[in-house]
């Protein structure tokens, strides 16, 4: 099968552009150095879109035309996928690579097929893609990057000195010259301690706070962060604090209510945006709740969560880059998912301004 995406090496740097015939004979249209307009001379990204798709086959399958117009309008210069759950390379008791898609089954090959077809199309033509994929069709992160931004850097794993993935593909981190760009996945919390998933929360909080304690640039992270920050962030209050499954307590009053929304891991988010310096663009601009747009995912329409909604996607950036935020969006409305794209979260957009260095380096037009 024929690559679509730009092969990384074990450090996690581009790999270098290749003559044209290796391309030819290798790489399909997504493939990097492949085309694409010319980005000025330090010139970085300034506007991105973050989306949980959940299961971007899916979207691939059914909802892509909508999902491509939005694209097309927004015209990002990055997009970040969360729970794209498409399974890695690699047979059966096998090594996995989670930066490849399965192919090795007549299913899995008519999938990459569909993903092929999707990705040769405008405007996804125009973008290079990233992979990390888990074992199976779980989890999973992509990340497409217009072919005219070179990245100085791409990893896998919040350690950045790894070249493993995390479990279940739940990172990428591209470095540019004068930041660093964040995509996850954070994992659920869960409803109940003796499924270890309070725990596994607990040691992926640690880590992110770790991480944004120790970073050397200005910080933009964005993904499926899982956990609403405050009261405003949902649109239920009581009903996400006193929620239950089962009529199961936890013990400890601190990890009671709807996973997202527990004190335990809001008071933990708070802690990592104030550790880490860190700025809720959305919230910095939207200061009031919007019970029609303020949400990124919705219940079902059909059951006790229809109408019930929260913001658990986000971005996040460092403050030296908050005055540089020119617009921070919500893509999704209503209780009937409008603008979801078939999935239950909305995309959510942001744009910053020129750096102040990279206004300066604009060619002014001639008179």
């Amino acid at each position: 099968m024929k690559r679509f995406f730009q092969p990384v090496p074990k450090d996690g740097s581009p790999a270098k552009k290749r003559p044209a015939a290796a391309a030819d004979s290798g790489d399909a249209p997504a493939a990097a150095g492949a085309g694409g307009e010319e980005g000025s001379p330090g010139e970085e990204p300034r506007k991105f879109l973050t989306w949980n798709a959940n299961s971007l086959l899916l979207r691939m399958k059914s909802d892509w035309p909508a999902f491509s117009q939005l694209v097309a309008r927004l015209d990002p210069d990055v997009i970040c996928v969360q729970e794209v759950r498409m399974p890695a390379a690699g047979s059966k008791g096998a090594p996995k690579n989670p930066s490849q898609l399965k192919d090795d089954t007549s299913s899995s090959r008519d999938e990459k097929q569909v993903v092929l077809r999707a990705l040769s199309s405008s405007p996804f033509k125009d973008y290079r893609v990233w992979w990390s994929l888990s074992d199976s069709k779980y989890a999973g992160t992509a990340m497409f990057i217009k072919k005219k931004f070179e990245p100085k850097k791409v990893s896998f794993n919040l350690d950045r000195t790894s070249s493993k993935h995390e479990t279940d593909g739940r990172v990428i981190i591209v470095e540019f010259e004068s930041f660093l760009l964040l995509n996850t996945y954070a994992p659920n919390n869960g409803w109940k301690e003796e499924e270890n998933s309070f725990q596994r929360r607990r040691k992926w909080d640690k880590r992110m706070l770790e991480f944004v304690q120790r970073v050397d640039k200005p910080l933009i992270w964005c993904g499926d962060l899982n956990v609403s920050h405050e009261e405003i962030d949902v649109s239920h209050p009581d009903f996400f604090s006193s929620a239950k499954l089962n009529g199961y307590t936890p013990p400890n009053k601190e990890d009671c209510g709807q996973p997202g929304f527990t004190p335990a891991e809001r008071r933990r988010f708070e802690n990592i945006l104030s550790q880490g310096k860190l700025v809720d663009a959305y919230r910095h601009l939207h200061k009031e709740k919007d019970m029609d747009s303020g949400f990124s995912w919705s219940g079902h329409p059909i059951g006790k969560y229809r109408g019930k909604r929260m913001r658990i996607d986000y971005f996040v950036v460092s403050e030296q880059l908050k005055d540089r935020i020119i617009s921070c969006e919500m893509h999704g409305r209503g209780i009937e998912l409008e603008g979801f794209y078939g999935s239950d979260h909305c995309p959510v957009s942001l744009e910053l301004s020129k750096a102040a260095t990279e206004a300066s380096e604009t060619p002014k037009p001639s008179s």
